[in-house]
């Protein structure tokens, strides 16, 4: 969400990020490159700013993602027994309820892998050091079960189309489909990755991922910004057979691999309702749709990332339309930023969501906070405190969610626990 890397993790320094792309985990998550900005409809939107210090009404989503992308938060590091990562995953959810949050996203299938028994992909390396190789225990189905019983919704986050964040197929598990279907991947940027443009490669992500929404009642689905990559300069990500097979109905190959990622959204909300009906759909893209100088529908943003015409993502559609039932934008900059202001942003976002079914959360950048290199508005404590403030002027911002769970824990500068002190003096139920 949006955008994780951004989740690799976490974006360079802003002026990076606002020329080239960035990346996360999570997306909404952990990104790598230079921008880590960093996952059916729903009822409609309701609720409005109410109480001391900005509290919102009942109905509010306060949450954080747990990135497993290269061990960013959890687990700490591959090869811990079964043990010691139950125990470390409990830690973090408890420092959820104590921070008075209500969701977490945990990253499920961060590189087309598993943290549950898959009959689809293998074990994630993540948890072993080695991928394919039992841990022993389920991941996923345990942080369902700890999950509700502290009160908490446990939204899945899957990274729909990386496989892996070097581009050898070699060093994949044997029995990984990449290895056995290579011409579905993609060599680009030194990562490999499933090509969108294939239906069998979109009939089988979809049938990969819908498997854990079948064993747990998982509260949502949730994807991150990744669905083509972000741009490398001097790069071309080879589609071209694909769309000579697939693409002739298209006048450019732009518009195909748009109508490509609108299917995956379709298609996989269109499962999840067959398989578990009420489990809920939700994307956290990059922050910025469109430019205003690109499309006068556009934020009034100078990013050098647009997810329309980078990630072949029409994220604004998808809202406007009730595709899904909640968006996350990545707004992972600071209130006055002068190429992609918080303020600004949040009210571009509120617009598009006016009317619509789609609830709009806001994805908040806390692993900036204090962070070396940032700009002086990310080391004073109070800027995520104000990012609320602002959001809570629009009454179609329902929420926020926080990257990432390593940064919740250890709060280094404290925004997170001023962010709390302000706006999370009582306990909130996340939206229905």
């Amino acid at each position: 969400m949006g955008r994780m890397s951004r989740r690799a993790f976490t974006g360079a320094a802003l002026a990076a990020t606002l020329t080239t792309a960035g990346c996360g985990t999570a997306g909404p998550g952990a990104g790598t490159a230079a921008l880590r900005t960093r996952p059916g409809a729903g009822p409609a939107p309701g609720g409005a700013p109410g109480g001391a210090g900005g509290e919102r009404a009942a109905g509010e989503m306060r949450g954080m993602w747990i990135a497993t992308v290269s061990n960013r938060d959890w687990p700490s590091r591959p090869g811990l027994s079964a043990a010691e990562q139950r125990t470390r995953l409990t830690a973090l959810l408890d420092r959820a309820v104590r921070d008075r949050l209500n969701t977490v996203f945990l990253q499920v299938r961060p590189a087309a892998d598993a943290l549950w028994p898959s009959p689809y992909e293998p074990w994630s390396a993540y948890l072993t050091g080695t991928q394919g190789r039992d841990p022993g225990w389920d991941p996923l189905g345990t942080a369902v079960r700890l999950a509700h019983d502290r009160g908490l919704e446990l939204h899945a986050w899957f990274n729909p189309y990386r496989v892996a964040l070097h581009d050898d197929p070699g060093k994949l598990a044997a029995s990984h489909p990449a290895r056995v279907h290579p011409d579905w991947t993609v060599r680009y940027g030194g990562k490999l990755y499933y090509n969108p443009g294939l239906p069998d490669v979109r009939a089988f992500v979809r049938r990969a991922m819908i498997d854990a929404v079948a064993r747990y009642p998982v509260d949502a689905v949730h994807f991150d910004d990744y669905f083509y990559p972000y741009p490398v300069a001097g790069q071309t990500f080879d589609d071209s057979a694909a769309f000579d097979a697939h693409g002739g109905a298209f006048t450019s190959r732009a518009a195909w691999r748009r109508d490509n990622i609108d299917k995956l959204i379709t298609e996989t909300a269109a499962d999840i309702r067959r398989v578990r009906p009420g489990t809920r759909f939700g994307i956290s893209p990059f922050g910025v749709w469109r430019n205003a100088s690109t499309d006068p529908r556009g934020s009034d943003t100078r990013a050098g990332v647009q997810t329309y015409d980078d990630l072949y993502a029409d994220t604004r559609a998808w809202v406007r339309e009730n595709r899904i039932d909640y968006i996350v934008p990545q707004l992972y900059w600071h209130i006055g930023n002068s190429a992609a202001d918080y303020a600004t942003l949040i009210d571009w976002w509120a617009d598009v969501a006016k009317g619509t079914r789609t609830r709009l959360y806001i994805g908040e950048a806390l692993y900036k906070a204090g962070a070396a290199g940032q700009p002086t508005a990310w080391q004073d404590p109070v800027e995520l405190s104000r990012h609320l403030t602002r959001a809570a002027r629009r009454p179609e911002v329902r929420g926020h969610v926080f990257f990432s769970a390593k940064e919740v824990a250890a709060d280094p500068i404290g925004a997170m626990t001023r962010v709390v002190t302000d706006h999370y003096t009582q306990s909130a139920p996340p939206p229905l």
